[in-house]
């Protein structure tokens, strides 16, 4: 086993799309190793220069934000992997699935390789605009192949969710879920302004169709309310877009912020919007978004599928609504904002729930406990 000058094991985490403070990534799963002892590095294509944070080494390949889709998985992907490479680590932790074949170079070095699976993949392929139509079932077929051909070879796999685990646990390879549960330390920090909340919804992170923004901003044309929009638009003509529309006048821009302005906009908000489209990507996933409200204490206003209805429901902490039908989404917002002790209650119910269930504090030990068993 390969270590360091302090002795420590070396864990480097590699990412060819995630920014540099992805919260899965670097807040949870690099903050934690690093808080065990490990010597962490995080090697990512959009970091603009190598820092320390937290204990953790944040080196970046010198990428460009403009370069296209093919840059990205051929070029960025190479000097991400020739970056890697020269750390000489203990563990490499993939977070793309483009970097499957560099975490196959690894593997091939002898070195131990962890695939961590945020998506499922396959899924995700089929609501992709950017593949043709008659191309995405083939192209989500090899995809699956590929996963299954590389988690047989590297020395685990993580999956986001129960559904993801449950492709790769008939699989030859060691999965274990590790849920994006919220840190709770981290929404002790929301709180209502000195003058209370507006009256006011928010949505934050990355702002696309898919994610239902088209449904948000029609939705709040006849509200006497405000939606507070955080993070970017997906692509960025999406929002010349949206202005047309009658809802817009009602929008808030906050643009892409930072950690503190997301807990500041969550205490100012009265409930949090998670209307993804039924997609097959979507069906099944467990929503971050959805455990950050809750943590927050916020009621969530929440697409109308099986699993998330039964968190919803279960918890009695928020509304679950048909994503594709603007009129019924504004009236569950205007529900939400008529019956303030109902939605309060509301929240309670979500914040406790994420104290006793889903929280990453109840997550780490499991990520902690792979790192032993593939290191010994």
């Amino acid at each position: 086993m390969t270590s360091t000058d302090a002795g420590r094991v070396r864990a480097v985490h590699m990412t060819s799309v995630h920014q540099p403070d992805d919260v899965r990534i670097f807040a949870k799963e690099c903050r934690t190793l690093a808080e065990l002892g490990y010597d962490v590095h995080l090697v990512a294509a959009s970091a603009s220069s190598d820092v320390v944070r937290d204990g953790v080494h944040v080196r970046g390949v010198g990428a460009s934000a403009s370069s296209g889709r093919l840059v990205r998985m051929t070029r960025t992907v190479a000097e991400v992997l020739r970056t890697a490479r020269a750390l000489d680590a203990d563990v490499y932790h993939l977070h793309d699935p483009e970097l499957i074949p560099a975490g196959l170079v690894l593997a091939g070095d002898g070195k131990r390789v962890v695939y961590d699976a945020h998506e499922d993949l396959p899924a995700d392929i089929l609501d992709k605009a950017w593949i043709r139509p008659r191309l995405r079932t083939p192209i989500a077929r090899l995809a699956e192949r590929l996963e299954r051909f590389a988690a047989e070879r590297f020395a685990a796999v993580v999956t986001a969710t129960p559904s993801i685990h449950d492709r790769f646990s008939q699989y030859r390879c060691r999965a274990v879920i590790v849920s994006n549960y919220p840190v709770l330390t981290e929404f002790d920090m929301v709180a209502p302004p000195p003058g209370g909340k507006d009256r006011a919804v928010c949505f934050v992170g990355g702002i696309s169709e898919i994610r239902g923004a088209e449904v948000m901003v029609r939705a709040m044309a006849d509200i006497d309310a405000t939606l507070l929009l955080a993070g970017r638009f997906q692509p960025p003509e999406l929002r010349d877009q949206l202005a047309g529309f009658a809802g817009w006048a009602r929008v808030v821009e906050l643009g892409q912020i930072g950690r503190s302005e997301v807990m500041t906009t969550l205490g100012r908000s009265m409930a949090g919007l998670v209307l993804y489209a039924p997609l097959a990507n979507h069906w099944a996933a467990q929503p971050t978004k959805v455990y950050e409200y809750m943590a927050a204490g916020l009621p969530v206003v929440a697409s109308d599928f099986p699993r998330w209805r039964a968190i919803v429901e279960a918890h009695e902490c928020g509304l679950c609504v048909d994503p594709t039908d603007p009129v019924a989404v504004g009236r569950a917002i205007e529900w939400v904002l008529d019956h303030p002790d109902e939605a309060q209650a509301m929240g309670r119910n979500g914040r406790r729930a994420v104290e006793r269930h889903f929280s990453w504090e109840s997550e780490r030990g499991k990520l902690e406990r792979l790192y032993q068993e593939i290191l010994h």
